[in-house]
């Protein structure tokens, strides 16, 4: 069987056990993704203007500051944060625009749903800062081509279809995508087949899971003290990793 450099890494992870293959995937292009921005795109221009524009979400910032780089976060949050500033400073006298014209209303213009618009408004526009990442956006361009590769595999490689069935499924965030994209690239009873097989390993998977938490939690039970632990112990993570996509990462 010939892989292709795009289909490698759909095989790799899927002959893995785990509960969700493509949130392997996910944290491999995040960390890709942590290093790129601490390394070379410091010294990209175009990248630079980038991220000025974007910035970086609150998880994302974290991941990068606890990758140890201090002096390429730096280089970049001060480029960042200087950018930022030029809005800040449009925002703050808007902001005291919107608090002297809220103060100079009459009283009965002060009461009911439009009280405060003005600085709600400024608030949004502020709130504009932490809605935006340009790693989100770029982990999300390579996940939808991952997820574009699956469902390629399922309907041109003939051994894929079986690895799928015999996997755990996904999580949460990854099987709603996976629904969403099905239709576009596959059709007929090709789509029937992947979305009857996903739909079946998903929720066999969730009720597993659901029992192994269950278990997890009666072994605090004393009268369970001595009964094994069977495939409960890192059920917590596990379920919530299901749950909320990757969200732990270390026992």
């Amino acid at each position: 069987m010939k892989q292709h450099i795009d289909t490698a890494p759909i095989w790799e992870v899927y002959r893995q056990d785990c509960e969700c293959p493509l949130c392997l995937l996910n944290a491999k292009v995040e960390a890709q993704n942590v290093d790129y921005f601490l390394g070379e795109s410091v010294m990209e221009p175009s990248q630079r203007v980038e991220v000025n524009k974007k910035g970086f979400c609150a998880d994302h910032f974290k991941m990068m500051y606890d990758a140890g780089n201090r002096l390429g976060l730096a280089l970049m949050t001060h480029t960042y944060m200087k950018e930022s500033m030029k809005a800040l400073k449009e925002s703050a006298q808007r902001a005291r625009d919107a608090a002297a014209a809220e103060a100079g209303k009459p009283i009965f213009k002060r009461l009911g749903g439009s009280k405060g618009a003005g600085l709600a408004e400024v608030a949004s526009e502020i709130r504009t800062f932490e809605n935006t990442c340009l790693m989100c956006e770029r982990i999300a361009e390579s996940m939808d081509r991952y997820m574009y590769t699956v469902l390629y595999m399922y309907r041109h490689e003939a051994e894929f279809p079986k690895l799928f069935a015999e996997s755990k499924g996904m999580c949460l965030r990854h099987y709603a995508q996976a629904i969403e994209m099905a239709p576009k690239y596959l059709s007929g009873d090709l789509l029937k087949n992947f979305v009857d097989t996903l739909t079946d390993i998903e929720m066999k998977s969730f009720e597993r899971l659901e029992g192994e938490i269950e278990w997890f939690t009666n072994k605090f039970d004393y009268r369970n003290q001595d009964k094994p632990w069977g495939n409960s112990k890192d059920a917590v993570k596990r379920s919530v990793n299901k749950l909320g996509h990757q969200v732990v990462v270390d026992d």
